[in-house]
């Protein structure tokens, strides 16, 4: 009689156990189905806001056909246009590299 009764709080602790555990379980994957249906939904939206951002990108694209029998002169202004663009971009730099070096100067005097 002592071995029935080991053995049938035995079957009935892992019975409890599992259903805990089955409950447990079955709370975790009806929480993730909500979190793969909330990530489809963000990748959908992400898909749609890289499609924009390429076509903008693809509009703002500048011309790079063969220019070998363009006009000369609206060919010189561009370059032009493309070297002063470049050396403000060049005077800037200098300008923040010397606003660090400044504050280098200032932190260690």
């Amino acid at each position: 009689m002592l071995w029935f009764t080991v053995w049938a709080v035995l079957v009935v602790g892992t019975l409890v156990g599992a259903f805990f555990l089955g409950r447990r379980l079955w709370r975790s994957a009806l929480g993730l189905g909500r979190a793969l249906g909330r990530a489809g939904t963000v990748a959908g939206e992400l898909a749609d806001r890289a499609d924009e951002l390429a076509r903008a990108a693809a509009e703002r694209r500048p011309d790079t056909a063969a220019t070998l029998f363009g006009d000369a002169e609206l060919l010189r202004a561009d370059v032009r246009r493309l070297r002063d663009e470049r050396a403000l971009r060049r005077a800037e730099r200098e300008r923040e590299l010397l606003d660090v070096a400044h504050g280098w100067r200032s932190y260690w005097t």
